[in-house]
């Protein structure tokens, strides 16, 4: 008998996802259920990957989104896709991503 769920179980992020304390690099750091997450907007739509780079740790919030929609570490420059954690930078490393959905009472997020 396993005591994990391999079903995610969604969490409330915020009730008004506009007005929490956005960066001016359109990110932002959040806990949610005891785990960090970086929250992004993009094109009027909002992601949730991990808190920290795969390849270095560097801190996803404090990097930027670029034109094309890669969240760019602020280390070393890794690039990854906004919507999948795809690297598009060359390298090997995943972002660990979250699925988001907006519901009537606010933004949820599952893990």
């Amino acid at each position: 008998m396993s005591f994990f769920s391999s079903t995610p179980q969604w969490h409330l992020v915020s009730a008004a996802p506009e007005s929490l304390e956005w960066q001016s690099n359109h990110m932002c750091l959040m806990e949610v259920a005891g785990k960090k997450i970086t929250l992004a907007r993009f094109e009027d739509q909002y992601f949730a990957f991990a808190h920290k780079c795969p390849h270095a740790s560097g801190v996803m919030a404090d990097g930027f989104i670029d034109a094309t929609g890669q969240v760019v570490c602020p280390l070393h420059r890794y690039r990854f896709n906004i919507k999948n954690g795809r690297n598009t930078s060359g390298e090997g490393y995943y972002l660990k991503t979250y699925p988001l959905e907006r519901r009537e009472d606010g933004l949820y997020v599952a893990f």
